[in-house]
């Protein structure tokens, strides 16, 4: 019998509030939009469904109506963090830079901000040590210079907003899906078409709240549409450029695993494993020495384009395929040619 203790999840209080003596009956999940800024709708009502909202000490409802005096709490999975990002020094590969942005081009393995597990050695660590004065985003969350992001070991090109004016341009661009983004995957297997859209929104797995899900027919998440093109096919991987429409969390390797060509060496999704080709233990042997030559899913940001936010300029940046990958595809290359 499962030990009941295992599902136990500690949580950590984030928020006290104790409604005001002239509050008027207002919406538990109303009343927080009001007083937490930078929680969303959706979060706060997860919030309650979960229990994690309280009011008098007591799970309550969306529907609940706070009254004067009532004390509401909310409560995470991680302990409080102080908000203060320490700047280190680590070292930024700066592609382009002047007085209102810069592109820099990430490493794998580096996280882009501090969070959950993750408070140092971020890209925002580095960039508060390098930088004075960078603009927060928009809604007043604590990322300085960030206008987007991506995985922690996805490399790629990254811009960074300098001033508030190239902040509000930048994002808008990003809102209305006008920035140009490139990336580079090495799938399994090859897609069915030479070039393609795939589409299907996209939100948190219900089997797994860490993961990311494809719900086809539209009820659930966020719409996200992927264009892809096949690079170069090397027998059972493939190496594709995907360009994103819209930008949603994990959003190339989802849509890839949806189309069953899931990304070399994406542990999250099940990439880490052979997925195509032979049972013969040769092989398997060759596929982990692949995986040991590049220890990370096989994605990268390559080019970036956009809107100078000054001179209304269109600029374009593009990054080589970092030398794991192509270590990777020339391994392949060598072992299809000698088959």
């Amino acid at each position: 019998m499962q030990d009941l203790e295992e599902d136990y999840e500690e949580l950590y209080e984030h928020h006290r509030i104790v409604v005001d003596k002239g509050q008027s009956q207002l919406r538990i999940d109303k009343f927080l939009m009001m007083k937490m800024q930078n929680a969303s709708r959706v979060k706060i009502q997860e919030g309650i469904e979960t229990g994690s909202v309280k009011v008098n000490d007591e799970s309550v409802k969306a529907s609940y109506k706070v009254k004067p005096l009532d004390v509401v709490t909310v409560s995470l999975a991680e302990p409080p963090r102080n908000t203060e990002i320490i700047p280190q020094n680590i070292p930024l590969d700066i592609v382009y830079e002047d007085d209102e942005l810069l592109v820099v081009n990430k490493p794998s393995g580096m996280v882009v901000h501090p969070a959950h597990g993750n408070w140092d050695g971020t890209l925002v660590n580095a960039l508060v040590y390098h930088f004075q004065n960078l603009p927060t985003h928009r809604n007043g969350e604590i990322r300085p210079g960030l206008v987007h992001r991506i995985d922690k070991d996805t490399s790629g090109l990254l811009v960074v907003a300098k001033t508030d004016q190239a902040m509000t341009h930048l994002a808008k661009q990003f809102y209305d899906h006008s920035i140009q983004r490139t990336y580079n995957a090495l799938v399994w297997g090859e897609p069915k078409s030479e070039e393609g859209t795939i589409e299907g929104n996209i939100g948190r797995s219900l089997k797994d709240r860490k993961i990311m899900a494809v719900f086809p027919e539209g009820l659930l998440g966020k719409e996200a549409v992927t264009h892809y093109k096949i690079l170069k096919k090397i027998r059972y991987v493939s190496l594709i450029q995907c360009n994103l429409e819209t930008g949603r969390t994990h959003q190339i390797r989802v849509h890839l695993k949806f189309i069953g060509n899931t990304l070399f060496n994406d542990e999250t999704y099940g990439g880490n494993k052979p997925l195509r080709g032979t049972l013969f233990s040769k092989y398997e042997q060759f596929v982990n020495n692949c995986f040991k030559l590049c220890p990370r899913q096989a994605l990268h940001a390559k080019s970036l384009g956009f809107i100078h936010p000054k001179t209304n300029e269109f600029m374009h940046f593009d990054s080589e395929l970092p030398i794991e990958i192509q270590n990777v595809i020339e391994k392949w290359e060598g072992y299809v040619n000698n088959e």
